[in-house]
């Protein structure tokens, strides 16, 4: 190993460590909390609106917020090593509201549905090379929200329809031969 890749035995065990007990202890902590850790009560709301406009309930599979999406991310970044991640969270709703004002002369939360869809559509037009601060910031946000929402119950059980370890009587997959 080179580089960046290399870390020492002791940063391995702490990483290993803070993993085991946040995997232990987040969700029985957003079930019993819905407090944000990191988050402000605002930035929290502006979270789990825009991760529900990302994931959106339909008749399939309940979204993003049932999914509790904005408490992982929000968990996860009270955990997090690094100051720069917060800051990135920090900066990007800040240019969320300030987008809104300039597009819809008011903050993300008090524009209508379909204010806060365009603006969602704008900042997501040049994915994945976004050109600016939000689009940049639409890329992290759309990542967080896909890995919370497919590792939580409601993605992994009802959207994705994951049965677990079962028996199949015919293979599914595909004949190479």
């Amino acid at each position: 190993m080179s580089g960046q890749e290399d870390i020492t035995r002791r940063e391995l065990i702490q990483i290993s460590a803070v993993t085991t007990v946040a995997a232990l202890t987040a969700p029985a902590a957003r079930a019993s909390d819905p407090t944000p850790r990191f988050f402000s009560k605002n930035e929290f709301a502006v979270v789990d609106e825009l991760t529900e406009l990302i994931i959106p309930a339909d008749d399939h599979s309940p979204g993003a917020r049932a999914a509790q999406v904005a408490a992982y991310i929000d968990a996860r970044l009270a955990e997090a090593f690094e100051e720069e991640q917060r800051q990135e969270w920090r900066t990007g709703l800040q240019r969320i509201n300030a987008l809104s004002q300039e597009m819809h002369g008011r903050s993300f939360m008090d524009g209508s549905p379909e204010q806060r869809i365009e603006l969602l559509t704008r900042i997501s037009r040049n994915e994945p090379e976004g050109q600016n601060p939000e689009e940049r910031f639409f890329r992290l946000l759309k990542v967080s929200t896909v890995h919370a929402y497919y590792t939580s119950k409601i993605g992994i059980h009802q959207e994705m329809e994951y049965k677990g370890n079962v028996l199949l009587k015919d293979f599914v997959g595909y004949d190479a031969t």
